[in-house]
């Protein structure tokens, strides 16, 4: 070949090509963002609005509703679902893949836009949002101190502004602030003797509190701008304000109503490490750097320390970016593992160390030059493309292996060192190009994979791409080169012989041997391939499968459920009881993070009987118990807690898809499809490995249900709206007017002392203003009943839907799932009512359908390589039939290891169709090779074998070898790899020995059936 004439003819120009790739590198590797994962872009459009303290029913009916007829016509949308609870309004938008979500999101606000008078006027602005993972915060901050007042002060006056402008910040969020609030408490007696009513109060005090311009005036040669001044400059100007009775007489705003500047009623508490405190959540940019960021935030926090009030103290709960760290750390420590390793067995088996560097060379110029690759295509250093990079390392040696194996043939045969270098490298160019362009096509297919599949290992693929691209480079152009000028000595034999090459010896005339029995027994191999693949198969149901291994990353979470409508007391009382309990455990929690009523999603209301605990543990290495032993713990240790759901679990690495199982069933009727979704919770409760199941109709909210009689409204000249809003002052209130005080707005909010809006008799006896000015009593117009009103309304696609979900423990998804619907098909489901199931297990099936069709593709594409490499259709598909015994290297594999078949697992079968041909390609090339210097068949087998044998077993142990580290899942994060590496190591070892025993054989089936039907056609001639 000429490029390998001129690598080995013009070295200077190789070298310095060499020296500017690694100097690109470099470069690159420094500019690279460093993430946990790739960025995932799910087309999710969210609508998220608030209403008050509406319940679910009218959240349905007045927000989601409207919101999503409004948004079905929006051009490639798949499917629109709604969650509508108690105040708040949550409506997510799934679009087609492939859907342009810039466009898509521009649609969805003119949508929405189109709808926004239709929606009550007490509801809040929705928001449209685009839905990420990434939009999870980077970092969790705590601010404690004695004073919640000027902790939230010293958090949005000097924190917030100082975070938000770190390199890399997109926005900080409060929780647990304290939101100031001018509170005019009304006096019913006084608001009744002088007739005046809540609006007169609202237009009294809207009307003193205004500013605006009135024109200009000129004074001399200049104009002088007319602004007239009138809002409020102190909460005395508010008390002062002037209301007009209906009798014409003029009082003041504290005539009737006691005035205090005072704090909003809490609707969460935070606690870090079980005290009082107030938490910074905080994001980043979309392209910006996990690490970076969180480390321009702790600079941050130890520069702004000297500029906080001495009592405030500023500390870190949670920094994901440890974790990130800490997984990037063990991934290149895996791949420095891999590579000695690797290098080991070159040495060994190569017995000279310039031997060694001239290949050993291949692995840091190809790691160099895939880090340049990934930086120009826009791919981030995370945990799956340095995971390629360990599972390619031990492959990048491959190419150079064959090359230096032949070039090392030549010389012993008396040929120079340049003739050498040039024959060796030029004969076996094209087997090496076709072996590692095979590797290389199996990717494509991956490319085209939708979903969250694709999102994943489409950063993997081009990692294991790239760097296989640079080692075949290395391979025909350096190797040669270098082995032309440094490997005199090298290989000289000096008459001795190794202990090693004793034991080869040994190797290859077992091997021979062996050989030579399969070609005398070829129907006895054949048959006893296909039964190895047959008891390999039946190992399938003991192996079950799963969506993504999960990664302990020393974070846990408990949930607390109180019964619904329990108050925040009483949630942040169970809460106590629970830290007490965690008081054991100090040794291993090193931050601690509750939120009591919180919602749980960002975007939705708070829930007063819900609280979240979030614990990091101390690193791994400084505890003996895992993440899940210490859940298992504490579970026992709190679950006798009573009042509340308490759920202990593990946080996932953040690639956490929704529950294992969700079972989504639809029906026309909310009521059905909650008895429905109790009976299957019992049902699906008895099957094995089903771990606490539930459903959103298990509780309902207590409810007291008000029934305006209109008629009798009517003869008292009072409409059901009228009654509402008079309802709503009193034990909601209402935002009168804004208060502006050195930078700050706040609502000047009308309320009723709280002792006559606490009891269900408040309620009863409150006395309703007619137009005419008299008071009746609320009974008298309405009916009151308590009822269970639902949690949460879900709808999909606007129809009602209920889900019911499900842990998986001590079981594998695949057969959890196979039973549930086994369960779910024996129920006779209502006319109109249907189920699907979703989540994880949705996913799942999804991804195993299109990796499946990408493998078929893949073992297409390789096929295709290799007969416009061999210029034939026979020999590609005798190569092909090192493919089948895979799966009794993989099944037998997973069954050892006790993993289950997963995504992971799935791409690295994908990447074994490319990888085990290899081998079988160097074999069949060069038994052709000696074929056509006129050997006979099966002298050129015996021959070609036992020569092979050690190129073969070179690149086989170094490949193998090198993804121990990842299939041991050494270190933090490196779960993801496990499945992955585990495949390829049992699946390329098991067909490596088929290769070298199957192959020969089949090779003289095929030529023997070639050569039948060549003398067929020449008789009938």
């Amino acid at each position: 070949m000429k490029l390998v004439n001129t690598s080995v003819k013009r070295p200077v120009g190789v070298i310095m090509i060499v020296l500017a790739i690694i100097a690109l590198g470099v470069v690159s590797v420094r500019n690279l963002t460093i993430d946990l994962f790739p960025k995932i872009e799910l087309p999710v459009a969210v609508v998220a609005t608030n209403y008050g303290d509406a319940a679910p029913q009218e959240v349905e009916n007045l927000i989601s509703k409207p919101i999503e007829s409004s948004v079905s016509s929006v051009e490639g949308i798949e499917t629109v679902q709604s969650q509508s609870q108690a105040g708040s309004s949550l409506v997510m938008m799934m679009f087609n893949n492939g859907v342009d979500l810039d466009q898509a999101m521009i649609d969805v606000r003119e949508s929405i836009d189109q709808v926004k008078g239709m929606l009550p006027e007490e509801a809040g602005d929705p928001s449209v949002l685009r839905f990420s993972p990434d939009q999870m915060p980077v970092m969790w901050v705590g601010l404690t101190g004695d004073d919640a007042a000027t902790l939230t002060q010293v958090a949005e006056d000097q924190i917030v502004p100082f975070f938000e402008r770190q390199g890399g910040v997109a926005s900080v969020t409060v929780e647990g602030a304290k939101e100031r609030e001018i509170q005019l408490i009304l006096n019913q007696a006084e608001l009744k003797q002088y007739g005046v009513s809540a609006q007169t109060i609202v237009q009294s005090l809207n009307n003193s509190n205004q500013s605006a311009s009135a024109g200009v005036v000129k004074k001399g040669n200049k104009d002088l701008q007319l602004r007239v001044t009138g809002e409020f400059e102190s909460v005395d100007a508010i008390k002062q304000t002037i209301v007009q009775t209906p009798s014409g007489a003029t009082i003041h705003i504290d005539d009737i109503a006691q005035v205090k500047d005072t704090y909003k009623e809490e609707s969460t508490k935070t606690l870090v490490n079980s005290e009082p405190a107030i938490v910074l959540s905080i994001m980043k940019k979309t392209d910006a750097n996990t690490v970076e960021v969180a480390e321009n935030i702790n600079q941050g926090m130890t520069e702004i320390e000297g500029e906080i009030p001495s009592d405030v103290n500023l500390k870190t709960i949670i920094d994901t970016s440890e974790f990130v760290k800490m997984s990037i750390n063990s991934v290149v420590q895996n791949i420095i593992i891999g590579g000695i390793i690797s290098i080991f067995i070159l040495l060994l088996f190569l017995k000279s160390i310039r031997a060694t560097i001239v290949i050993g060379l291949s692995i840091p110029i190809a790691i160099i030059s895939t880090f340049a690759l990934m930086y120009f295509t826009g791919e981030t250093l995370n945990v799956l493309t340095l995971g390629g990079l360990a599972l390619g390392i031990g492959m990048m040696v491959d190419s150079s292996i064959v090359i230096l194996e032949n070039i090392y043939s030549y010389r012993k045969n008396g040929y120079s060192l340049v003739e050498s270098a040039t024959k060796g490298a030029s004969e076996l160019a094209p087997a090496v190009i076709a072996s590692t362009t095979t590797t290389l096509v199996v990717f494509l297919p991956i490319v085209y994979v939708e979903g969250i599949a694709s999102d994943l290992f489409t950063p993997l693929a081009l990692a294991v791409s790239f760097s296989l691209i640079a080692s075949l480079v290395v391979a025909v152009t350096l190797v040669p080169m270098l082995s032309s000028k440094l490997l005199s000595k090298a290989m000289e034999e000096d008459g001795r012989r190794y202990w090693f090459d004793r034991l080869l010896g040994r190797v290859n005339n077992g091997y021979r041997s062996v050989l030579k029995w399969v070609l005398g027994h070829r129907k006895t191999t054949v048959g006893g391939t296909i039964l190895a693949i047959i008891a390999s198969l039946a190992l399938t149901p003991m192996i079950g499968a799963e969506f993504i291994p999960s990664s302990d990353q020393g974070q846990m979470e408990i949930s607390v459920e109180a019964p619904p409508g329990s108050t925040l007391d009483y949630t942040n009382q169970i809460v106590g009881q629970i830290n007490d309990e965690l008081k054991e455990y100090e040794s291993v929690i090193e931050t601690s993070y509750v939120s009591v009523g919180g919602g749980g999603f960002g975007m939705m209301g708070s829930s007063s009987n819900q609280a979240t605990f979030t614990m990091q543990l101390i690193p791994s290495t400084e505890r003996s118990k895992t993440t899940k032993d210490i859940v298992q713990e504490i579970n026992s240790d709190i679950e006798h807690i009573p009042g509340a759901d308490i759920t202990v679990s593990a946080v996932s690495s953040g690639m956490s898809t929704g529950d294992p199982i969700q079972i989504q069933l639809n029906g026309p009727e909310h009521q059905v499809l909650r008895e429905l979704a109790g009976t299957i919770v019992d049902r699906i409760s008895e099957v094995d490995g089903v771990y606490n199941p539930t459903s959103a109709a298990e509780q309902g909210v207590p409810q007291m249900t008000i029934a305006v009689n209109e008629e009798k409204a009517a003869m008292h000249g009072l409409t059901q709206q009228q009654i509402i809003s008079q309802i709503q002052l009193q034990f909601t209130g209402q935002v009168a007017t804004k208060y502006r005080e050195a930078g700050h707005e706040m609502n000047v909010t009308m309320m009723f002392p709280e002792n006559e809006r606490s009891t269900i008799s408040d309620l009863q006896n409150m006395k309703i203003t007619s137009q005419n000015g008299a008071s009746i009593p609320l009974e008298s117009v309405a009916a009151f009943k308590q009822v269970e009103g639902p949690v949460v309304l879900l709808r999909e696609n606007q129809q009602p839907q209920m889900n019911v979900t499900s842990d998986v423990v001590d079981r594998d998804l695949a057969s959890v799932v196979t039973d549930i619907e086994a369960e779910l098909e024996a129920m006779n489901l209502p006319e109109g009512y249907s189920y699907e199931i979703g989540g994880q297990a949705q996913d799942m099936a999804e991804s195993f359908t299109d990796l499946s069709i990408a493998l078929i593709f893949s073992i297409f594409l390789v096929y295709a390589v290799m007969a416009v490499q061999f210029e034939n259709f026979l020999f590609p598909f005798i190569i092909m039939f090192s493919l089948p015994a895979t799966v009794v290297g993989v099944m037998t594999g997973l069954f050892i290891t006790d993993l289950p078949l997963s995504i992971p697992a799935f791409i690295g079968i994908i990447m074994l169709a490319g990888i085990v041909v290899n081998n079988s390609i160097v074999l069949v090339d060069y038994i052709n090779i000696l074929r056509r210097k006129g050997m006979d068949r099966y002298e050129a087998i015996l021959s070609a074998g036992p020569s092979r044998l050690r190129p073969i077993l070179m690149t086989t142990l170094t490949t193998i070898l090198a993804m121990i580290p990842l299939a041991l899942a050494l270190g933090e994060g490196a779960e993801m790899q496990q499945p992955l590496a585990v495949t390829i190591i049992f699946g390329l070892g098991i067909s490596s020995i088929f290769t070298l025993l199957l192959i020969p054989v089949v090779y003289t089936l095929l030529d023997d059936l070639t050569g039948k039907i060549t003398r067929r056609k020449r008789k009938a001639k």
